[in-house]
């Protein structure tokens, strides 16, 4: 058996999800940061209380996975979810995560504060997105084609004027949805250039290692196995789509046949079981950490 842990990013936080994380956690964090997660729908309007409210859930998980004996075998981010796969793997502290993630956060606010965002659009292949998004890009309403999760689910980034005039030249050429995302900012386009240089000049002074499990970067989907890359993948994926859709075709040459989402939301979940309807799955959002041990080492025995 090879277990692939999958982190979520951005768009599935969810007021109360904090709920069972430890108070030490959560001091944890302000003591790091300053800021105090308020775990509640207008909280999670603000990309910095979103992104360190998602980070400080998954740190929890991999310490609750780990107390019952569980590692990975391949470790796969969306997004700021490399965060998290880089403390899962060992490439990164818990301590040091929080901080990038702060900085991460506040400059990704600060760059554009009100106007932008991502949208998704399914049922169009990403050539026939990227021909809407050369229709409706230039200077005053820039977007991108950005993330690819499937092979029919295409991300786009930029300003909401942009957005919103691609989505719907999308629904006028037969694509299956539109929606908007609920992140607030321009993730993975060339915007974020700015961001990636601040975390270029955080990380170099920051301790990383070599990860212990293989980690599948953001940026081209391969396997990595020494910390350079992943130290690119935390600097540079917001510059760059995530080819999820690739990633995942790696995680299955590379044998894994179990995957294990980790919170919140199961987003992932659903597109590893449309993809590879072989795979076996967990949600952690759906079952209790007895019968996620249980199902690991029943599976583990054959």
């Amino acid at each position: 058996m090879s277990v692939l842990w999958i982190f979520p990013g951005q768009g599935g936080q969810r007021s109360g999800m904090l709920k069972d994380v430890p108070e030490s956690m959560l001091e944890k964090v302000k003591e790091l940061t300053g800021v105090e997660l308020t775990d509640d729908e207008q909280a999670y309007q603000d990309s910095i209380q979103i992104q360190l409210g998602i980070l400080i859930l998954q740190l929890f998980n991999i310490r609750q996975l780990k107390k019952i004996g569980q590692t990975p075998d391949v470790v796969a981010g969306h997004s700021l979810g490399i965060f998290a796969a880089g403390v899962a793997s060992g490439v990164i502290s818990e301590d040091d995560a929080i901080k990038i993630v702060y900085i991460r956060s506040q400059k990704m606010q600060e760059s554009y504060p009100s106007g932008y965002g991502m949208g998704a659009i399914v049922g169009l292949t990403r050539k026939e997105v990227t021909n809407l998004v050369d229709q409706v890009n230039n200077e005053t309403q820039p977007v991108f084609t950005s993330n690819q999760n499937s092979e029919l689910q295409t991300v786009i980034s930029g300003s909401l004027k942009g957005i919103k005039k691609v989505l719907e030249l999308a629904k006028n050429n037969n694509a299956q949805k539109t929606v908007l995302l609920k992140v607030p900012v321009p993730s993975h386009s060339p915007l974020m250039q700015s961001v990636a240089d601040v975390l270029e000049k955080e990380l170099a002074k920051v301790s990383l290692n070599d990860p212990q499990s293989i980690y599948l970067a953001n940026y081209n989907g391969h396997a990595i196995r020494k910390v350079d890359g992943v130290k690119y993948d935390m600097i540079n994926n917001l510059v760059h789509p995530v080819y999820w859709d690739t990633m995942m075709d790696v995680a299955k040459e590379l044998g894994v046949d179990t995957a294990l989402e980790i919170k919140p939301g199961h987003t992932f979940t659903k597109l590893v079981k449309s993809k590879f309807p072989d795979f076996r799955t967990i949600t952690m959002d759906n079952m209790s950490l007895d019968d996620i041990q249980f199902l690991l080492e029943k599976w583990k025995r054959g």
